[in-house]
């Protein structure tokens, strides 16, 4: 079985090497992650185990799953050396942590065939991407009718997530994914969001939101200057709105409310805060995640906040409330 060797060293990936993990990961079984171009990947991130097992422009999603190359990787976990994972990144091995259950097939598809975003955030890109018309808009819609097509006949309970790559209610392509894909008893979802368009947007997908299991917002400042400054776009008066129409959604439909931070040089300092605000808006979870360097032109030598000590402290108060979750900083 052949596979794209670059990727892995592109990765620092050692594809030689013997974990010796005792314990099945479920991933490479229960979740299928669907990129922009098609390709589909058998885990939750394509930098944990970069290799596709098929793409959607050439092949439908019921050959894909079970394919050679996704039964390949699936050796790889069952014979414990976890050789394709990136064990470097992979937050389940480094945390010695991950989903051992023995999934009946798919249980999570996890879009990522859009980036369309109405913010500009320097941590996340370096330009406004937006996409309405053209061949990238062309082949989205594509790729959603394909899934929608596979969730139509699918039977088994299954969670679709929108939102790793692009904002769902800013996209055009989520909308029409959104708006066209089956109310079926057996489908749920979970999204993430920067949250803007929330209050304009969640009465146009009723079923969506009825079946929703999980529900973020992802915001990077806990004062109207920070957030403003580092979530390129937005105005903070509008994300409290948002922020309070959450919180009567999950009033409504009872599902799990999110916050996500991405802890940078500049908001390192609002932590304490955000958990306070998180608290104040009944969410449920709160994630402080440590900035990454995804090619934006950051300067990411200013990110040194790890090194202060008044970081540690600040992040310790941060965690004696419950809500709060520090994978990534820990």
């Amino acid at each position: 079985m052949k596979i794209n060797q670059r990727l892995f060293d592109h990765y620092g990936i050692d594809t030689r090497k013997d974990l010796g993990i005792k314990g099945n990961c479920s991933r490479p079984w229960d979740t299928i992650l669907i990129d922009k171009q098609g390709s589909c990947y058998a885990c939750e991130c394509t930098a944990w185990l970069p290799q596709s097992i098929g793409n959607l422009q050439v092949q439908p999603l019921s050959e894909i799953i079970g394919s050679a190359m996704h039964r390949h990787l699936q050796d790889s976990i069952t014979d414990n050396t976890y050789r394709y994972c990136n064990q470097k990144q992979c937050s389940y091995i480094k945390r010695n942590l991950w989903p051992t259950h023995k999934p009946d097939g798919i249980q999570h598809l996890r879009l990522a065939i859009d980036d369309s975003c109405n913010l500009r955030c320097p941590s996340c890109r370096n330009h406004m991407i937006f996409h309405k018309a053209g061949n990238r808009y062309r082949l989205g819609i594509q790729l959603a009718d394909r899934i929608n097509e596979w969730l139509q006949a699918h039977r088994k309970r299954i969670t679709v997530h929108i939102g790793s790559d692009g904002d769902p209610f800013a996209s055009h392509v989520y909308r029409h994914f959104m708006t066209q894909t089956p109310s079926k008893d057996n489908i749920y979802y979970s999204l993430l969001t920067n949250g803007l368009m929330l209050p304009d947007f969640h009465e146009k997908v009723p079923h969506i939101m009825s079946k929703l299991t999980r529900f973020g917002i992802s915001m990077d400042g806990a004062s109207a200057e920070t957030y403003e400054k580092l979530r390129v776009g937005g105005k903070w008066n509008k994300i409290l709105d948002a922020l309070q129409h959450a919180k009567l959604l999950k009033a409504k439909h009872g599902f799990e409310f999110q916050l996500h931070m991405v802890v940078q040089q500049d908001n390192w300092h609002e932590m304490c805060s955000m958990a306070e605000l998180a608290n104040r808006y009944h969410v449920d979870k709160l994630f402080l995640n440590k900035i990454e360097d995804w090619n934006t032109n950051m300067d990411h030598a200013r990110q040194t906040f790890m090194n202060d000590p008044e970081f540690q402290n600040e992040l310790a108060k941060a965690k004696e409330n419950p809500i709060v979750r520090t994978w990534t900083l820990s």
